[in-house]
């Protein structure tokens, strides 16, 4: 589970991908992420989404969990970056950052 400080549920099954084939591999040849389901990819600053089909919402996140960049709505074949401070990366169904309110600056924790 994915959560901001205020208590807002992110994301209720969230895999998490810590190895480097698993972020390597990321949402690539799985279905379609729904609501409540995302990918926390850890120690991975950027994302791509070569071969997937759909868009996806996508938040980098540094050590501590703070959002430090977000976009929403990355299309396919496309490529989303960071920046230095990004430690952490949060793949989410397309609209969920907006649904939830998650922008940079926002702390997410999981469990």
């Amino acid at each position: 589970m994915v959560q901001d400080g205020g208590g807002i549920q992110v994301g209720s099954r969230v895999s998490v991908a810590d190895s480097w084939w698993g972020r390597f591999r990321g949402l690539l040849a799985r279905p379609r992420i729904q609501e409540g389901d995302g990918l926390l990819l850890l120690k991975c600053g950027s994302v791509h989404t070569v071969g997937m089909a759909y868009s996806i919402d996508v938040a980098f996140l540094d050590a501590e969990g703070k959002v430090v960049r977000s976009i929403p709505r990355l299309g396919p074949w496309r490529v989303g970056l960071g920046g230095p401070e990004a430690v952490h990366t949060l793949e989410l169904p397309a609209g969920r950052l907006i649904e939830t309110g998650i922008v940079p600056g926002a702390r997410l924790s999981w469990s």
